[in-house]
């Protein structure tokens, strides 16, 4: 076997760039859908956690206590096994448990607790005070909750958005073990099973920046959101 370096590297990868295009959208394709999941289910998950502690709007020890224990079960779950378990339900889902669409499903089921409780911890950060003093004007939940709890903490929520989303680009990669396709799976394909080194190392990279832009632009959006 030749020797790779860096010239026969970069030739192999832009030979096979329109695979790793491919990958990409595969990989967009599965987190977007999961963070979807995330936002629209999660998000109100994470409300309702912080509503219900005691000393909140709607305080109740019982639900809490019973809703806190189901994230926690979910989220107690390596990805791995809640990939495979879920299995029947995502053929039921989708028709299938092979490719992008068939990743999303357990990706979402484990976004959903995974950004609950992040949005939960972002929201006890908020001062008593603030809440106290939109119901002594008068304020419903429901303005409460739109404009106080989520303004308030909209800095934090893009930072815990952030946090989701690289978290879960690595959970994507590992869908790829299983057939769900995107830049894990090129990477599992090529560099595990072929021995291909270099698209393993090429993946890794990819990887790498995807998450240093990611970063970069929750930063600056936290940044700008921050009211402090």
């Amino acid at each position: 076997m030749e020797p790779i370096t860096f010239a026969s590297a970069l030739a192999n990868l832009s030979m096979m760039a329109p695979e790793i295009w491919q990958a990409v959208k595969e990989t967009a394709l599965m987190l977007s859908i999961g963070l979807g999941a995330a936002l629209f289910v999660g998000g109100p998950l994470g409300i309702v956690l912080y509503l219900t502690q005691p000393g909140q709007l709607f305080a109740h020890r019982g639900f809490n206590a019973v809703l806190g224990w189901f994230v926690n079960l979910v989220r107690s779950f390596p990805f791995i096994i809640l990939l495979v378990s879920l299995g029947p339900l995502t053929r039921i889902l989708v028709g299938s448990t092979i490719g992008p669409v068939a990743a999303a499903v357990p990706l979402s089921f484990a976004a959903i607790p995974y950004f609950a409780r992040l949005v939960e911890q972002t929201l006890r950060e908020i001062p008593r005070g603030v809440i106290e003093a939109a119901e002594a004007m008068g304020a419903s939940p429901l303005q409460i909750i739109t404009k106080v709890l989520i303004n308030e903490a909209r800095a934090g929520l893009i930072s815990s958005l952030t946090i989701l989303t690289i978290s879960f680009l690595s959970y994507s990669a590992v869908a790829g073990v299983v057939g769900g396709g995107g830049i894990g799976d090129l990477a599992i394909r090529y560099g595990y099973y072929r021995f291909q080194t270099d698209v393993m190392v090429g993946m890794v990279l990819l990887l790498v920046v995807i998450v240093q832009i990611i970063q970069f632009i929750g930063n600056r959006l936290a940044s700008r959101l921050d009211k402090r």
